[in-house]
């Protein structure tokens, strides 16, 4: 492996750095995205459960603050409870913005990423073109300094398509998955609107 960078030279050294953080985000994000971490599916019921038989305390808020991104927008929507369903929704939908843009942590760099290895390594084949053209002399052509400027062309290419395509795969699927769970955070409270101000059974 070692032999292989050192043939492609200089240029390759910014794509290794660009696919180190590729990988590190992709696997916080995997990490941090799951569905059980995000929007528990069984959390509104205990909530519900709680608010029917207990009410709202300071505990159940602090307890919910710390439980998931849910929790969060739950804890606004119950803070506003004996206000009107308006003003109910308008504090939700404000926590929401808030945790909307905390799932999309790091997918903007994911993203750049993506879209500049390919660059970075059509930079890293016009420096090897630039060795291939320096081989030249007019005594004659330096076959070392030849096969190292086709060897910078080629690598820094090849790694450049290589960090660019699962990066874009996963920023993808990432921002797939981010709108998914707005999606359905928006519907659980929503419900819990709905059940708190006694418009629908839970």
């Amino acid at each position: 492996m070692f032999s292989i960078i050192q043939a492609a030279g200089w240029p390759i050294w910014p794509i290794i750095f660009a696919s180190i953080v590729a990988v590190a985000i992709i696997g916080e994000r995997l990490w941090s995205l799951r569905l059980s971490k995000v929007s528990p599916r069984d959390l509104l019921p205990k909530v519900l459960q709680e608010y029917h038989k207990a009410g709202i305390s300071a505990e159940m808020l602090s307890r919910l603050q710390s439980n998931s991104p849910l929790g969060r927008i739950f804890v606004a929507g119950l803070r506003n409870v004996g206000s009107s369903r308006e003003i109910m929704k308008e504090s939700i939908e404000e926590a929401g913005r808030g945790v909307a843009h905390e799932l999309d942590r790091y997918l903007t760099t994911l993203g750049t990423i993506a879209s500049l290895s390919p660059l970075m390594g059509l930079f890293g084949t016009l420096i090897g073109m630039i060795e291939i053209f320096g081989s030249n002399a007019p005594t004659g052509s330096n076959p070392a300094q030849l096969a190292h400027g086709i060897s910078i062309a080629l690598y820094n290419a090849a790694f450049g398509i290589l960090v660019a395509i699962p990066s874009m795969i996963f920023y993808r699927h990432f921002r797939a998955k981010v709108d998914a769970l707005v999606m359905e955070m928006e519907l659980q409270a929503l419900k819990l609107v709905e059940v708190v101000h006694g418009e629908r059974q839970i």
